[in-house]
């Protein structure tokens, strides 16, 4: 396994809450069955004191295994279940703060700035998550399967999945609405229950801006605009497919 193959699972163990010398001698546990203290210090350069530190750490977060015995040894937690674990560990901590942390407002008379494409996929599962009635949506086609089970869940449960695409996708997401507008492009045009705005820039940059708004006037203004393009399409292309 080569440095820049190394460098990025370590970026990503990082996510799961490990300290960098934990993700390297996790890692390492991986590529190793069984290995002391001492194997492991020769094998990443770390000293003995910081390794025996982060393999107490790995033991305690449920990463490896203490395998006891003359000289003791240590062996990795598979990286599913470890990754697993963790995750499952982390829902129920968030259930937890949901019901104790004091609930605030959504705020929709403003105007809030998302910014990194990250941050904007993020924002794009919450708002779908909320979703009452019905959702219009237009993205670039590269993005649109990473919400594909989204949009399934809100077709299943009666919802209303408008689609305003370049072209057709494949398969074919049925139960949705969709409008073929052949104009390829980098824009994210959201509006969730007639009630909030999410619009802007879609690269897949950390650069990437979007404006979420809740704000009654500018939904309004928004939602006529899409409206007014769906009639057109509607005249020139007859492109409006039951999917």
């Amino acid at each position: 396994m080569d440095n820049t193959v190394l460098g990025v699972l370590t970026e990503k163990l990082l996510k799961f809450g490990l300290t960098r010398q934990e993700a390297s001698i996790y890692l390492c546990l991986l590529r190793n069955k069984e290995l002391s203290g001492y194997e492991v210090s020769k094998l990443t350069g770390i000293s003995r004191s910081n390794v025996y530190s982060a393999l107490a750490g790995l033991v305690e977060e449920g990463a490896a295994y203490l395998l006891e015995g003359e000289t003791n040894k240590y062996t990795a937690v598979c990286v599913a279940d470890f990754c697993k674990n963790r995750i499952r560990e982390l829902e129920q901590l968030g259930e937890e703060l949901v019901a104790q942390v004091p609930q605030m407002e959504p705020n929709t008379e403003g105007y809030i700035t998302i910014s990194s494409h990250k941050h904007i996929m993020d924002k794009i599962y919450n708002m779908l998550e909320h979703v009452e009635y019905r959702v219009y949506l237009a993205m670039p086609m590269q993005y649109l399967e990473s919400i594909r089970t989204c949009l399934k869940r809100l077709i299943s449960q009666g919802k209303k999945v408008v689609l305003l695409l370049a072209e057709p996708i494949e398969p074919a997401l049925s139960g949705s609405i969709l409008y073929v507008t052949g104009k390829q492009d980098t824009q994210l045009r959201l509006i969730v229950d007639s009630a909030y705005v999410l619009t802007g820039e879609m690269t897949g940059s950390d650069t990437d801006s979007c404006l979420y708004c809740g704000q009654k006037n500018f939904v309004n203004v928004f939602k006529e605009s899409l409206r007014n393009e769906i009639k057109l399409i509607e005249l020139t292309k007859g492109e409006k497919r039951e999917q």
